[in-house]
This record gives C-alpha cells, structure tokens and sequence, in this order.
C-alpha cells in the first residue's frame, strides 16, 4: 500500500554530532528500507572529531543536498558537495564531516527496515583525524 509522509514527519535521532530526522523504517511499517535526513553543523572550533563508525551488515547510500563536507572511509578521503552521492560498503568504517561553513545536509538510504544499535566504532589504521 502506498503512503505518503509530509514534510517534517520522521522521529527525531539522537545521534551523536548531528541531526537525524528518521523519516522511512521497519518503525512506520517499511519492509525493506530506511531513509533519514541528516544535517550536520558547523564544527566549532576546538569541537572534538566524530569517530568513523561501521554497519557490517549492510551498505550505506549518502546523498548530499546542501553544504560541503569529506566523507572520510578506509579506502580514502572522499570531498563531497551538492549532487554527490557516496555508496559505503558493508564493513567499511566511515564518517562524513562538515568542512562548509553552512550546514552539511544529506539524505541517507539504507537497504535494511531497521539500523540496530551496537554498530560498531573505531579509528582509521592509516591516518590520524
């Protein structure tokens, strides 16, 4: 059955860092997705740096709309702005971080009706951040 879900409707995260409005997920009845909007500020200065995480059980798709960030990943360092889409694998650690001075503003898909907690964080082996 088709549906439609209005602008603002979502839950709201509390996601370290950022802003998550969680607007599609096994918890408003999808079965195989889910789809966030995400926006993360302007770091302020001496703000420490979120840590890379890792779903190891699925990809992760991250759209940007709005501002200019790196999304930072095992396999390298990746600048991202207006357009870009980033497709993380499975397992691969990764952060995306606002380098703008306006709000970084993405669209997250995930190929799963639900992201558990207990996914997992860590640091990069190959550089410092």
């Amino acid at each position: 059955m088709a549906r439609r879900v209005a602008n603002g409707q979502g839950t709201l995260l509390g996601l370290p860092g950022r802003s998550a409005l969680e607007i599609v997920s096994g918890a408003t009845g999808s079965a195989t997705i889910t789809f966030r909007r995400v926006e993360i500020p302007v770091p302020e200065p001496e703000e420490p740096l979120r840590q890379p995480h890792v779903h190891n059980d699925f990809e992760e798709c991250i759209h940007v709309l709005h501002g200019s960030g790196t999304t930072c990943t095992e396999t390298g360092d990746f600048d991202v702005g207006p357009g870009d889409t980033m497709v993380i694998p499975a397992g691969e650690l990764h952060v995306t971080r606002n380098t703008g001075d306006q709000p970084l503003v993405l669209l997250c898909f995930f190929p799963v009706p639900d992201i558990v907690p207990g996914t997992s964080t860590g640091n990069f082996p190959h550089t410092e951040r």
